[in-house]
């Protein structure tokens, strides 16, 4: 899911905590809580967020959750 690919290809290697990324992306940590939970879907806006956090072309998220 792409709430497990947050977590272990981003967060863990990169020693990001998941109220760190809300933060940085100006999104409430909750959110990304229920996203890595698996309980929220990932919108386009916040794709767009998490894309320029990562430096990822935009769609990366989406694409990872219609997969």
């Amino acid at each position: 899911t792409p709430g497990e690919l947050l977590k272990e290809e981003f967060l863990e290697p990169m020693g990001i905590s998941q109220y760190r990324l809300a933060k940085e992306i100006g999104v409430p940590a909750q959110r990304i809580g229920q996203i890595i939970a698996g309980k929220r879907s990932i919108t386009a806006d916040t794709d767009l967020r998490l894309c320029r956090f990562f430096g990822l072309s935009n769609g990366y998220w989406l694409r990872a959750q219609a997969a």
